[in-house]
Order: structure tokens, then C-alpha cells, then sequence
């Protein structure tokens, strides 16, 4: 059995036609038939889950249940439930459990969502394929030979595979949305304040955000009403009023104002990706909407300006994990073994050694890690994988002495220039539009050898991070090679009803 959205599961419960444990059973089988071959579900918890239903049926009955009664959610593997591992798909992390529960999942809890299991995701959410993982790759549910993009690719395709009816997924640069354009989903990246981060293990601060992915948009609004609003445990949280996002979705306006960006339509995006989006834009502007050229001069600048500040936050975001106070540590026993073999081979170098090279080799025993230091490097090395190690050493590098003004320095600025460039925009348009990916679904296996690659799948999504603004992604259509794609509206900041509304307009083109 298949669910298309949430309001057919309230319909079917309020009828009596099924039972909340009904519908959890069901998506316990779905994954039980596919999750093998798809990989998206790293934990799944049934006796919790139908526990959980049997409760939150109870409150059905009685009239008192929250408003997400019904709808069963998959959460990354990096934002903290009670009693449940939370690895961020790292051997940094692999036995480290939650001790408290995100704010997100409170939020969940408290309108009767229920939470069946944790999803894969790359290590750290540092990745475009959720190839990077503990877990193994995680499959695209439309070919299995394909990636689902990253690092929510477990949470995009959890909901395309109907394994749940929404899951929670991060965006720190497209991570929500490139996944969802992949799998055929809407996924949503909230303006960064409007949903707290409290409970999420961090890769940058200053970009990561927390967003559902759905079928429908309407799902997508019903959610961001829950997880949306201040946190007095996070004081990046936004204490602005959380609107009724679901009046956006019932009867949205056609005439609204579309910029469109010659940046975003250029070299490097599949022809029938820029033809599709086009022709859907054509029919927006025969209902009503107006479409708007617009220019952002420094979009141009927005990978490198990214994988400076990304990089740097997370270098420092990841030094906590040093193998001592939580996470993974090294055998103490085998780092002593180790350096106490190195001291004795340059104390028997030192004996043979003469003059200049004697010196040396009496520098190097000198400068011999302590066994503490000895720890942290063993630790580390062992904890995080290649992608991880690669981000760590590119953000210390931009933050050490020396290079800080000529990188770090200087992007920040950058990061400023495109902040304008959107608020200059948005003075003439409601939203912006873009593809979301320039391509669909790769290969598995095909980019992992080359990063550089796989950074430019995130070329239309970084920028909404770096200006802190809202993004959506809308399935806009099927590719000749079967493969689905998105379409990407971007809205000013706090304006995601404006994103609902134009995100709306397009997936009823298609009903």
C-alpha cells in the first residue's frame, strides 16, 4: 500500500477505514520488502513504533490527538533521540547515544508523529551521493543503480520509497534539496533561525539547517508548522511569529512575480533539465505569475566561497572529537607499543649516526609526540573517513596564520556580496527559480573519486545557505533517461509561505 500524502492517511484514520497501527505496519513491510536493496534505514524500532500507534490511536479516539497523528517520520542519523544511537553514519560516533532528545523530535512527540527509524546519511552530512557512510551506500528507490544525492540521500529516499510518510533531513549547502530532486520528493530548507538546531550535531553552524522532506508541499507546510518557532536552547532561533503555512498550499495565488536568473540557466546544466523548467514556467506565466530577468553577479563565486567558510566551521566543529571525552578512542595500550618501538629505532639510528645527522635524530626523539597527542591523531585517523579528513584539513588550512585574511577573510566578504545581491532581488520579485540539480541521479561509485566533481552538484543550492534565506525543492518532471528532477524556488528571508504558494502553483500542473 502506498500513501501519496498525509491527508489521505487523516482521511482513511477519521473514517475508521484504518488504524493508526494499521499504517505503521504498513510502512514496517514496505521496508521489510525493499529497505535491503535500498539501504535508506540504518535502525528501525517496530516495538516502539507500534507501542507508540497503539497510544496515539487511543488519543484519536478520545478527540485529544496532536495534529501529526497519523504520519510516520524517519530522522537523519544526526539529530539526537533519547536512548537511540546517533553515529552521523561515523566510527567516530558508531557506539555514542543520544542522552537527550532535539528539540525537533520534542516537537514531533508533543502532535503525535511517530518515529519508526533513523536514516543513512553521508559521515557528517559532509557529502552530495550518501556514499560516505558506516553504512554503506544508500540507493536511489527509481534505480537502484543510481545514487539518491546527499547527505539526506537516506531521508530522500526513505519518503520516495514509501518507508515513511515524511522524514527530517539537514541542509548546510543543497543537502535537502539536491536528494529530493534526485528522488522525486519536495524538500524543504527552512530560513536559517526558523527551525532550532538544538540537538543536531553540527558540520557548519552558520549554514546547517533542519527541514522536512515530503510528498506533497502541502506535507511540507503542515511540518514546518511543528518544527518551526524559538528555542531558548538555541539562541540562533528566530522568536518571529510561526504563520499558518498550510493557507499557502489551499488556495495559492497565480500571480506572483518569478525572477529568473540567466546564472542559473547556463553552461553546465542538461538540456532537458533547462527545457522542463522552462516549459513549467511557461505555464506559471499563462495562469498569471509575471517572469522577471533578474541578475546575481555573484553566484559566479559561490562553490569557493562555500568550501572556504564550510570547511573552516566544520574544523572547528570536529576537534571535539578526540577520542577522550566521547566517541571513538584508539587502544591506549597499542599507541604506547607503537611510540615506544619509534623511540627505541632512533635511539639505535642515534648510535650509528655522526655529526649533522646525529643532531637530527636527537631533534626528532625530542619532538616525539606525547602519548596523549600520539592519542588524539591515532583516534581521529581511525574515526573519520576520507571526505571527513579531507574537509577537516581544507578548513584548518584556511583558518591557520598566514592564509586566514587571504581565504577566510575574504569569503566572508563574498558571503556578504551575494547576501545582497538577494536582497536586492527580492525589492522586485516574491521568488526566485532555478534547477536544483544540474543534472539527475549519477552512478554509484561515479563521482567518489573525484570531490571536485561532486562539490558542483551543489552549484544551485549553496547560495540560499550562504545567504541564510529559504529554499524548496518541487518534483518538476521525468528525464528521458527515466531519472526524476526538481525545480528550486528561493524565497527572502522568513518568506516560506511565498515558497509554498509558488511550490504549490507547480505540482498542480501536474494533477
Amino acid at each position: 500500500m502506498s500513501f501519496s500524502d498525509f491527508s489521505r492517511i487523516r482521511t482513511s484514520l477519521e473514517t475508521g477505514e484504518l488504524s493508526v497501527t494499521d499504517i505503521v505496519q504498513n510502512y514496517i513491510h514496505n521496508i521489510e520488502q525493499r529497505n535491503d536493496e535500498i539501504n535508506a534505514v540504518v535502525s528501525l524500532d517496530k516495538d516502539a513504533a507500534l507501542q507508540r500507534a497503539g497510544a496515539v490511536q487511543d488519543r484519536m479516539d478520545e478527540g485529544t490527538a496532536g495534529k501529526l497523528a497519523g504520519m510516520v517520520v524517519g530522522i537523519k542519523d544526526l539529530i539526537c533521540e533519547k536512548g537511540k544511537q546517533a553515529t552521523c553514519a561515523s566510527n567516530i560516533l558508531a557506539n555514542f547515544e543520544s542522552v537527550y532528545d532535539a528539540t525537533v523530535i520534542e516537537r514531533l512527540r508533543d502532535e503525535d508523529a511517530i518515529l519508526l527509524g533513523r536514516l543513512n546519511m553521508d559521515e557528517f552530512a559532509m557529502g552530495s551521493s550518501t556514499e560516505n557512510t558506516i553504512y554503506e551506500p544508500t540507493h536511489n528507490p527509481v534505480d537502484i543503480t543510481k545514487v539518491p544525492g546527499g547527505s539526506s540521500g537516506g531521508s530522500a529516499a526513505a519518503v520516495a520509497a514509501d518507508f515513511c510518510t515524511a522524514s527530517l533531513g539537514t541542509d548546510t549547502g543543497g543537502s535537502i534539496r539536491q536528494p529530493a530532486s534526485y528522488c522525486g520528493v519536495v524538500g524543504l530548507k527552512p530560513t536559517y533561525g526558523r527551525v532550532s538546531r538544538h540537538g543536531l550535531i553540527a558540520f557548519a553552524s552558520s549554514f546547517d539547517c533542519i527541514g522536512p522532506l515530503t510528498h506533497t508541499v502541502k506535507d511540507a507546510a503542515i511540518l514546518l508548522e511543528t518544527l518551526a518557532g524559538f528555542d531558548e536552547n538555541d539562541n540562533t532561533s528566530s522568536s518571529r511569529a510561526v504563520p499558518n503555512y498550510r493557507q499557502f498550499t489551499e488556495s495559492p495565488d497565480a500571480n506572483i512575480r518569478i525572477g529568473v536568473p540567466e546564472e542559473y540557466f547556463g553552461e553546465g546544466l542538461d538540456d532537458e533539465i533547462r527545457e522542463g523548467i522552462r516549459s513549467q514556467l511557461a505555464e506559471l506565466e499563462e495562469s498569471g505569475a509575471e517572469l522577471v530577468p533578474i541578475h546575481l553577479p555573484h553566484m559566479k563565486y559561490g562553490i569557493a566561497t562555500y568550501y572556504i567558510l564550510a570547511t573552516a566551521e566544520a574544523s572547528s566543529n570536529l576537534a571535539r572529537y578526540d577520542g577522550v571525552r566521547y566517541g571513538h578512542r584508539a587502544d591506549i595500550k597499542e599507541v604506547e607499543a607503537d611510540l615506544k618501538k619509534e623511540e627505541e629505532a632512533l635511539k639505535e639510528q642515534i648510535k650509528l649516526a655522526e655529526g649533522e645527522e646525529k643532531v637530527k635524530l636527537g631533534a626528532q626523539l625530542e619532538d616525539m609526540d606525547s602519548p596523549l597527542i600520539r592519542l588524539y591523531k591515532k583516534s581521529r585517523t581511525e574515526g573519520f573517513g576520507t571526505e571527513v579528513k579531507r574537509r577537516i584539513m581544507l578548513g584548518t588550512y584556511v583558518l591557520s596564520a598566514g592564509y586566514y585574511d587571504a581565504y577566510y577573510g575574504k569569503a566572508q566578504k563574498v558571503r556578504r556580496l551575494i547576501k545582497r545581491d538577494f536582497t536586492k532581488a527580492f525589492e522586485e520579485v516574491d521568488v526566485i527559480v532555478s534547477p536544483t540539480a544540474p543534472t539527475t541521479a549519477f552512478d554509484i561509485g561515479a563521482n567518489i573519486e573525484n570531490p571536485v566533481q561532486m562539490y558542483l552538484n551543489d552549484i544551485y543550492t549553496i547560495s540560499a545557505n550562504l545567504a541564510g534565506i529559504c529554499g524548496i525543492n518541487i518534483p518538476a518532471g521525468t528525464h528521458s533517461n527515466g531519472m526524476p528532477y526538481g525545480m528550486q524556488f528561493m524565497a527572502d528571508t522568513f518568506e516560506e509561505g511565498k515558497l509554498f504558494n509558488a511550490a504549490r502553483l507547480v505540482e498542480q500542473l501536474s494533477e
